[in-house]
Protein backbone atom coordinates (compact mmCIF):
# COMPACT_ATOMS: atom_id res chain seq x y z
CA UNK A 1 0.00 0.00 0.00
CA UNK A 2 1.63 2.94 -1.20
CA UNK A 3 1.46 6.23 1.16
CA UNK A 4 -1.11 8.10 -1.13
CA UNK A 5 -3.65 5.13 -0.54
CA UNK A 6 -2.26 4.74 2.84
CA UNK A 7 -3.86 8.68 3.21
CA UNK A 8 -6.96 7.99 0.89
CA UNK A 9 -7.84 5.09 3.37
CA UNK A 10 -7.66 6.71 6.58
CA UNK A 11 -9.17 9.97 5.45
CA UNK A 12 -12.42 7.54 3.95
CA UNK A 13 -12.61 5.97 7.63
CA UNK A 14 -11.61 9.85 9.68
CA UNK A 15 -15.95 10.60 10.07
CA UNK A 16 -16.14 7.12 11.67
CA UNK A 17 -12.56 7.85 13.96
CA UNK A 18 -13.85 11.40 15.03
CA UNK A 19 -17.18 10.46 15.90
CA UNK A 20 -15.77 6.89 18.07
CA UNK A 21 -13.38 8.82 20.00
CA UNK A 22 -16.07 12.00 20.08
CA UNK A 23 -17.95 10.10 22.06
CA UNK A 24 -15.21 8.48 24.29
CA UNK A 25 -14.09 11.64 25.23
CA UNK A 26 -17.08 14.89 24.72
CA UNK A 27 -13.95 16.73 23.79
CA UNK A 28 -13.81 17.93 20.34
CA UNK A 29 -9.88 18.92 20.50
CA UNK A 30 -9.16 15.81 22.57
CA UNK A 31 -10.46 13.97 19.88
CA UNK A 32 -8.83 15.64 16.92
CA UNK A 33 -5.88 14.33 18.88
CA UNK A 34 -6.06 10.86 19.33
CA UNK A 35 -7.16 10.95 15.56
CA UNK A 36 -4.10 12.29 15.06
CA UNK A 37 -2.68 9.82 16.94
CA UNK A 38 -4.41 7.00 15.05
CA UNK A 39 -3.11 8.46 11.65
CA UNK A 40 0.48 8.27 12.96
CA UNK A 41 0.34 4.98 13.95
CA UNK A 42 -1.34 4.20 10.59
CA UNK A 43 0.95 5.33 8.53
CA UNK A 44 4.31 4.05 10.44
CA UNK A 45 2.15 -0.24 10.46
CA UNK A 46 2.94 -2.70 8.50
CA UNK A 47 -0.24 -2.04 6.44
CA UNK A 48 0.59 -5.14 4.50
CA UNK A 49 -0.85 -7.39 7.33
CA UNK A 50 -4.08 -5.33 7.61
CA UNK A 51 -6.79 -7.32 6.30
CA UNK A 52 -9.29 -4.56 7.26
CA UNK A 53 -8.11 -0.89 7.68
CA UNK A 54 -11.47 0.30 9.10
CA UNK A 55 -11.62 -2.21 11.96
CA UNK A 56 -7.70 -1.53 12.25
CA UNK A 57 -8.24 2.03 12.80
CA UNK A 58 -11.43 1.66 15.28
CA UNK A 59 -9.38 -0.94 17.42
CA UNK A 60 -6.83 1.74 17.59
CA UNK A 61 -8.82 4.86 17.81
CA UNK A 62 -10.52 3.16 20.55
CA UNK A 63 -7.79 2.10 22.83
CA UNK A 64 -6.03 6.16 22.50
CA UNK A 65 -9.05 7.13 23.23
CA UNK A 66 -9.58 4.65 26.62
CA UNK A 67 -5.80 6.10 27.43
CA UNK A 68 -6.88 9.53 26.99
CA UNK A 69 -9.61 9.03 29.20
CA UNK A 70 -7.77 7.67 31.93
CA UNK A 71 -5.36 10.29 31.92
CA UNK A 72 -8.32 13.00 32.45
CA UNK A 73 -9.66 10.85 35.04
CA UNK A 74 -6.25 10.50 36.84
CA UNK A 75 -6.18 14.07 36.97
CA UNK A 76 -9.13 14.60 39.02
CA UNK A 77 -9.76 17.94 36.89
CA UNK A 78 -12.54 20.32 38.55
CA UNK A 79 -14.52 21.98 36.30
CA UNK A 80 -16.07 25.69 37.23
CA UNK A 81 -19.99 25.13 37.59
CA UNK A 82 -21.84 22.10 35.20
CA UNK A 83 -20.23 20.56 32.61
CA UNK A 84 -21.66 20.12 29.29
CA UNK A 85 -19.68 18.28 26.09
CA UNK A 86 -18.04 20.38 23.29
CA UNK A 87 -20.43 21.16 20.53
CA UNK A 88 -20.10 18.66 17.96
CA UNK A 89 -21.68 19.69 14.40
CA UNK A 90 -23.21 16.39 12.84
CA UNK A 91 -24.86 16.37 9.30
CA UNK A 92 -25.17 12.79 8.73
CA UNK A 93 -27.22 13.07 5.04
CA UNK A 94 -26.85 11.16 2.78
CA UNK A 95 -24.32 9.21 4.00
CA UNK A 96 -26.44 7.61 6.19
CA UNK A 97 -29.58 6.85 4.23
CA UNK A 98 -31.34 4.69 7.10
CA UNK A 99 -33.28 6.72 9.27
CA UNK A 100 -33.20 4.03 12.70
CA UNK A 101 -29.18 4.26 11.92
CA UNK A 102 -29.35 7.68 11.77
CA UNK A 103 -31.58 8.09 14.65
CA UNK A 104 -29.21 5.76 16.85
CA UNK A 105 -25.88 7.59 15.62
CA UNK A 106 -27.89 11.24 16.70
CA UNK A 107 -29.14 9.38 20.32
CA UNK A 108 -25.61 8.54 20.83
CA UNK A 109 -24.03 11.64 20.15
CA UNK A 110 -26.74 14.21 22.03
CA UNK A 111 -25.63 15.90 24.60
CA UNK A 112 -27.94 13.89 27.51
CA UNK A 113 -26.58 10.85 26.74
CA UNK A 114 -22.65 12.39 26.73
CA UNK A 115 -23.53 13.68 29.99
CA UNK A 116 -24.57 10.02 31.60
CA UNK A 117 -21.47 8.36 29.77
CA UNK A 118 -19.28 11.14 31.63
CA UNK A 119 -19.82 8.79 34.74
CA UNK A 120 -19.43 5.23 32.95
CA UNK A 121 -15.46 3.54 33.43
CA UNK A 122 -13.54 3.91 30.10
CA UNK A 123 -14.14 0.62 29.26
CA UNK A 124 -18.03 0.58 30.10
CA UNK A 125 -17.94 3.83 27.79
CA UNK A 126 -15.82 2.31 24.74
CA UNK A 127 -17.78 -0.80 24.88
CA UNK A 128 -21.34 1.00 25.09
CA UNK A 129 -20.33 3.43 21.87
CA UNK A 130 -18.91 0.60 19.79
CA UNK A 131 -22.13 -1.55 20.58
CA UNK A 132 -24.77 0.81 20.55
CA UNK A 133 -23.37 3.88 18.21
CA UNK A 134 -21.53 1.36 15.38
CA UNK A 135 -23.11 -1.93 16.23
CA UNK A 136 -19.75 -3.86 16.66
CA UNK A 137 -20.37 -7.29 17.52
CA UNK A 138 -19.43 -8.28 20.70
CA UNK A 139 -16.27 -10.71 19.46
CA UNK A 140 -14.68 -8.29 17.56
CA UNK A 141 -14.92 -5.04 20.48
CA UNK A 142 -13.75 -8.00 22.68
CA UNK A 143 -10.75 -8.11 20.26
CA UNK A 144 -10.20 -4.69 19.72
CA UNK A 145 -10.21 -4.42 23.63
CA UNK A 146 -8.26 -7.43 24.42
CA UNK A 147 -10.94 -8.62 26.37
CA UNK A 148 -12.37 -11.62 27.00
CA UNK A 149 -16.13 -11.64 25.42
CA UNK A 150 -18.10 -12.88 28.44
CA UNK A 151 -16.46 -9.75 30.09
CA UNK A 152 -17.64 -7.51 27.49
CA UNK A 153 -20.75 -8.59 27.35
CA UNK A 154 -21.00 -8.04 31.01
CA UNK A 155 -19.78 -4.42 30.31
CA UNK A 156 -22.40 -3.69 28.18
CA UNK A 157 -24.96 -4.64 30.36
CA UNK A 158 -23.53 -2.43 33.52
CA UNK A 159 -23.44 0.30 30.63
CA UNK A 160 -26.82 0.08 28.92
CA UNK A 161 -28.31 -0.20 32.86
CA UNK A 162 -26.80 2.53 33.92
CA UNK A 163 -27.45 4.55 30.68
CA UNK A 164 -31.40 3.69 30.58
CA UNK A 165 -31.04 4.43 34.39
CA UNK A 166 -29.88 7.60 34.21
CA UNK A 167 -30.67 9.64 30.57
CA UNK A 168 -33.78 12.08 30.65
CA UNK A 169 -36.47 10.87 28.43
CA UNK A 170 -37.30 13.06 25.30
CA UNK A 171 -37.99 12.68 21.54
CA UNK A 172 -36.30 12.36 18.69
CA UNK A 173 -38.28 14.51 16.00
CA UNK A 174 -36.42 17.22 15.01
CA UNK A 175 -38.98 19.05 13.26
CA UNK A 176 -40.67 19.36 16.75
CA UNK A 177 -37.48 20.53 18.57
CA UNK A 178 -36.90 23.46 16.10
CA UNK A 179 -40.79 24.30 16.31
CA UNK A 180 -40.03 24.59 19.93
CA UNK A 181 -37.01 26.34 20.15
CA UNK A 182 -38.27 28.99 17.76
CA UNK A 183 -41.15 29.47 19.78
CA UNK A 184 -39.14 29.17 22.72
CA UNK A 185 -36.77 31.90 21.64
CA UNK A 186 -39.19 34.41 20.11
CA UNK A 187 -40.96 34.57 23.78
CA UNK A 188 -38.06 35.02 25.07
CA UNK A 189 -37.05 37.95 22.63
CA UNK A 190 -40.03 39.47 22.95
CA UNK A 191 -40.25 39.30 26.97
CA UNK A 192 -43.21 37.61 26.55
CA UNK A 193 -42.95 35.77 30.31
CA UNK A 194 -46.37 33.70 29.65
CA UNK A 195 -45.03 33.03 26.37
CA UNK A 196 -41.76 31.52 27.70
CA UNK A 197 -43.48 29.58 30.20
CA UNK A 198 -45.96 27.60 27.59
CA UNK A 199 -42.81 26.55 26.16
CA UNK A 200 -41.40 24.63 29.28
CA UNK A 201 -42.37 21.25 31.32
CA UNK A 202 -43.08 22.00 34.69
CA UNK A 203 -40.02 19.88 35.91
CA UNK A 204 -37.72 21.34 33.01
CA UNK A 205 -34.00 21.32 33.91
CA UNK A 206 -31.56 24.18 32.64
CA UNK A 207 -27.89 23.44 32.58
CA UNK A 208 -25.38 26.16 31.79
CA UNK A 209 -21.90 25.77 30.95
CA UNK A 210 -19.31 28.37 31.21
CA UNK A 211 -16.48 26.71 32.83
CA UNK A 212 -16.42 30.13 34.58
CA UNK A 213 -15.28 31.98 31.52
CA UNK A 214 -18.49 34.17 31.01
CA UNK A 215 -21.96 34.49 32.32
CA UNK A 216 -23.89 31.59 33.17
CA UNK A 217 -25.83 29.89 36.09
CA UNK A 218 -23.23 27.77 38.52
CA UNK A 219 -25.58 24.88 39.17
CA UNK A 220 -28.75 23.59 37.34
CA UNK A 221 -31.54 25.54 37.50
CA UNK A 222 -35.13 23.44 37.94
CA UNK A 223 -38.86 24.31 37.30
CA UNK A 224 -40.36 26.08 35.21
CA UNK A 225 -40.62 29.49 37.18
CA UNK A 226 -36.60 29.45 37.96
CA UNK A 227 -35.87 28.91 34.13
CA UNK A 228 -38.36 31.25 32.88
CA UNK A 229 -37.69 33.65 35.04
CA UNK A 230 -33.74 33.51 34.57
CA UNK A 231 -34.33 33.43 30.80
CA UNK A 232 -36.35 36.21 31.13
CA UNK A 233 -33.81 37.89 32.81
CA UNK A 234 -31.29 37.19 30.75
CA UNK A 235 -33.16 38.27 27.53
CA UNK A 236 -33.81 41.77 29.29
CA UNK A 237 -30.47 42.58 29.40
CA UNK A 238 -29.88 41.23 25.96
CA UNK A 239 -26.40 40.95 24.11
CA UNK A 240 -24.90 43.12 22.30
CA UNK A 241 -25.57 42.81 18.24
CA UNK A 242 -27.07 39.38 18.83
CA UNK A 243 -28.10 37.26 15.96
CA UNK A 244 -29.18 33.93 16.13
CA UNK A 245 -28.19 30.83 13.82
CA UNK A 246 -29.63 27.33 13.40
CA UNK A 247 -26.96 24.25 13.16
CA UNK A 248 -27.18 20.46 13.76
CA UNK A 249 -25.07 19.77 16.74
CA UNK A 250 -25.28 16.42 18.41
CA UNK A 251 -27.28 15.19 16.58
CA UNK A 252 -30.40 17.91 16.93
CA UNK A 253 -31.26 21.41 15.97
CA UNK A 254 -29.29 24.03 17.94
CA UNK A 255 -29.08 27.84 18.27
CA UNK A 256 -25.95 29.89 17.64
CA UNK A 257 -25.90 32.97 19.01
CA UNK A 258 -23.34 35.14 17.57
CA UNK A 259 -22.28 38.78 19.07
CA UNK A 260 -21.10 41.00 17.11
CA UNK A 261 -20.30 38.36 14.70
CA UNK A 262 -18.26 35.85 17.07
CA UNK A 263 -19.86 32.99 18.78
CA UNK A 264 -21.08 34.04 22.02
CA UNK A 265 -23.06 30.73 23.14
CA UNK A 266 -24.81 27.95 22.10
CA UNK A 267 -28.52 26.71 23.12
CA UNK A 268 -29.96 23.33 22.64
CA UNK A 269 -33.83 22.03 23.96
CA UNK A 270 -34.76 18.04 24.54
CA UNK A 271 -38.59 17.73 24.03
CA UNK A 272 -40.85 15.13 25.14
CA UNK A 273 -44.64 15.52 25.70
CA UNK A 274 -45.18 19.04 23.17
CA UNK A 275 -42.70 21.07 26.22
CA UNK A 276 -39.45 21.57 26.78
CA UNK A 277 -37.44 19.38 29.39
CA UNK A 278 -34.08 20.37 29.27
CA UNK A 279 -32.06 23.75 28.00
CA UNK A 280 -28.51 23.15 27.46
CA UNK A 281 -26.49 26.70 27.74
CA UNK A 282 -22.88 26.27 26.58
CA UNK A 283 -20.91 29.37 26.83
CA UNK A 284 -17.20 28.73 27.53
CA UNK A 285 -15.45 30.41 24.83
CA UNK A 286 -13.27 27.06 24.63
CA UNK A 287 -16.18 25.23 23.59
CA UNK A 288 -17.07 27.18 20.10
CA UNK A 289 -14.17 27.89 18.46
CA UNK A 290 -14.93 25.22 15.99
CA UNK A 291 -18.22 26.71 15.22
CA UNK A 292 -16.30 30.06 14.43
CA UNK A 293 -17.20 29.62 10.93
CA UNK A 294 -20.33 27.39 11.11
CA UNK A 295 -22.81 28.00 8.11
CA UNK A 296 -26.81 27.86 8.95
CA UNK A 297 -29.04 24.81 8.28
CA UNK A 298 -31.97 25.43 5.87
Amino acid sequence: MTTDTATDVFEEHRPVLLGVAYRMLGRLADAEDVVQEAWLRWSGADRSAVREPRGYLVRVTTRLAVDRLRQVKSRGETYVGPWLPEPYATDFGDAVPDTAERAVLADSVSLAVLVVLESLSPLERAVFVLREAFGYPYAEIAAMLERGEAAVRQLAGRARKHVDERRPRYDVDPAQRRDLTERFLAAAADGDLAGLLATLAPDVRLVGDSGGRSRAPLRVLESADKVGRFLFAVAQQGIPDATFHFLELNGGPAVLVRSGGKPDSVVQVDVADGRIQSVYIIRNPDKLVSLADAADTP
